[in-house]
């Protein structure tokens, strides 16, 4: 372990040292992170000008759900971004043979080797909207809330990063699957509003199928209600564990099908 976690500042270190030397490129992909969240909050407040709350929730409730929904999406993209490229190009173009000849696991190779520090736009989206909605709302506060929140952070991120080694696994098979993750991963704006607005039919999915709701709506509206701890956190933990068991599977799989690219 001691060893891995020094390989990961080591490659985090030499990334921020290639990354520094295109500096404008960094903060256009920060700002334009931090753009897109400001239309949807700016969208939001539209519909709020005119109604007194969404079925129930009033704007400062789903302002922290959103805000809630970017802390674990932060982290995944800031630490764990380079998986899009396993799906993209690296095995298409018989690039992840390297990642075979170097003495460390593959899979934690592919991992730290980039970070995507356009993640900054999304974190600094989330410390406004929660510290816009936690002054205006009553939570209630336990001894445990800390502790909570730091193991719902943890499996929440899971979430992400296991339906992301999974998609791009597929890629073994497939040479490409970019569009495969895209697709799926793109279900995860659902997460940032109450599941309560949606059909029954969605429901279902971004809670059972492609467990969304798990990293954002059911952890937060335990810190808002403190109701349902069980389902709500151990339904994060249940779901983030349980994928990442199925996610390493279908990578170790999917490396044993992985064939080079030919001449």
């Amino acid at each position: 372990m001691r060893r891995y976690l020094r390989l990961h500042r080591i490659f985090v270190v030499q990334y921020l040292k290639r990354l520094m030397e295109y500096k404008v490129d960094f903060l256009l992909g920060a700002f334009g992170l931090l753009i897109s969240q400001a239309i949807q909050i700016l969208f939001l407040g539209v519909i709020f000008s005119q109604i007194p709350d969404l079925q129930g929730w009033t704007f400062e409730e789903i302002m922290f759900i959103f805000g809630f929904s970017l802390i674990p999406k932060s982290i995944d993209h800031l630490l764990f971004d380079n998986l899009w490229m396993v799906g993209y190009r690296i095995v298409r173009k018989g690039e992840f043979d390297k990642y075979l000849t170097r003495p460390i696991n593959s899979l934690f190779h592919v991992l730290v080797e980039n970070f995507c520090v356009d993640a900054f736009g999304e974190m600094l989206t989330c410390v406004l909207l929660l510290g816009y909605a936690i002054p205006r709302l009553n939570l209630p506060f336990y001894w445990y809330t800390i502790p909570a929140l730091i193991v719902v952070v943890i499996f929440a991120t899971m979430i992400y990063t296991s339906l992301k080694i999974m998609t791009a696994a597929i890629s073994f098979w497939t040479k490409a699957s970019g569009h495969i993750i895209h697709m799926l991963y793109m279900t995860n704006d659902f997460s940032k509003y109450p599941v309560t607005i949606y059909n029954k039919a969605v429901q279902t999915v971004i809670t059972y199928v492609i467990p969304f709701a798990f990293t954002a709506y059911f952890p937060a509206s335990w810190f808002l209600t403190g109701k349902d701890p069980l389902f709500c956190i151990g339904g994060t933990v249940i779901a983030g564990t349980v994928l990442m068991a199925i996610a390493l599977f279908v990578w170790n799989r999917g490396v044993n099908a992985y064939e080079s690219a030919g001449s």
